[in-house]
């Protein structure tokens, strides 16, 4: 397969034009054309000649996604169905807040993680996406909000898959997005979540970096995380936390913690008394609490509003800042995974 357009950092396309008989400066052109002008093929590159033109087009894809479906809430909220070249299918969300606009990505076909509450993990890991299919992923969304003139301000990659399973390609989607000649957004606006892999966490703590990371821990013990989340079978808590307590030190950065609250499941008072002591040796520990939305193919039901408020506060009274995630996109399916797994059913009938 050829590479998309997306998949090159500017010193790639600045090493392509010398290999290819032209000016270094050119690549810088072409990146401009990309991630400034937003453009959706070569020809609209109207400063390169056209021969440069035919010779790009000839040695690369530019069309990364199509768009199969595309669906807009009452709250703003907009969700985008993908179809990959390969005919898979991903989602990503851009998300309305009062800080501006927020975009969820994928980083996988699918998941092997294997969560039991999510809808990702529904018919397993296809695939790991290439760069570009993740960088393509803000330039679809940033490309829609070109026709109101704002602007993508921040990314979370929280969409379908595990990032730290795919760590090369997001670590340089994570580069591109944050290049100064690019999009330039803020290293401090980005947000990598992972569920817990603990020798890319270690690697993740070298790249000097001022992305955010959070961690998906959904339950305060071993016996009921491992029921939740298999992950947590080659990487139990402890080794978690650990890699999460090195992190905090060498970096000095806050480490959000997110809880899916579950009814009956993981959202007692003795499972918010336990979660407050793991996190007490982590330094600037904060949990992000997440009602749990409901999938049709699961069995969890939503935790009660009172006992939403009850773990909240549990969790201050014992000096862990807590806070509970704003719900967005229910009347559109906006859970990872939901569309996706409708698409597949559908599409296998």
């Amino acid at each position: 397969m050829k590479p998309f357009v997306y998949d090159f950092s500017l010193e790639e396309w600045q090493q392509w034009m010398k290999d290819n008989g032209e000016q270094a400066f050119r690549g810088g052109q072409v990146f401009d054309w990309l991630y400034v002008k937003r453009v959706s093929s070569f020809e609209e590159m109207s400063n390169l000649s056209k021969a440069l033109r035919e010779k790009l087009a000839a040695q690369f894809e530019f069309v990364t996604l199509r768009e199969i479906d595309r669906y807009q809430s009452k709250d703003g909220t907009v969700k985008f169905l993908f179809e990959l070249q390969d005919k898979n299918a991903i989602e990503t969300v851009i998300m309305k807040h009062n800080y501006g606009n927020s975009v969820c990505v994928t980083t996988q076909v699918g998941c092997r993680i294997g969560c039991t509450f999510c809808a990702s993990t529904l018919g397993g890991l296809k695939r790991d996406l290439r760069p570009g299919e993740i960088v393509a992923q803000i330039v679809k969304a940033q490309q829609l909000l070109d026709a109101t003139e704002e602007r993508v301000s921040s990314i979370v990659v929280m969409g379908i898959g595990e990032p730290f399973e795919n760590y090369e390609s997001t670590m340089k989607f994570l580069r591109l997005m944050t290049h100064e000649k690019g999009l330039n957004i803020g290293q401090r606006h980005i947000t990598v979540s992972t569920s817990g892999i603990v020798p890319a966490i270690y690697k993740f703590t070298e790249e000097d970096t001022q992305i955010n990371l959070a961690i998906s821990i959904h339950a305060p013990n071993d016996t009921l995380r491992s029921k939740l989340m298999p992950v947590n079978r080659r990487y139990p808590l402890a080794d978690l936390l650990d890699a999460c307590r090195h992190y905090a030190e060498k970096t000095g950065r806050r480490l959000t913690f997110e809880y899916a609250l579950m009814g009956g499941v993981n959202d007692k008072a003795e499972h918010a008394e336990e979660l407050a002591s793991v996190l007490k040796t982590i330094p600037l520990s904060h949990v992000n609490l997440i009602p749990v939305n409901f999938v049709q193919e699961r069995n969890y039901v939503r935790t009660t509003r009172d006992d939403i408020f009850n773990f909240q506060r549990i969790l201050e009274r014992n000096k862990i800042n807590a806070t509970i995630r704003r719900e967005q996109g229910g009347d559109i399916a906006a859970a990872c995974g939901q569309l996706r797994a409708k698409h597949m059913e559908s599409s296998q009938r």
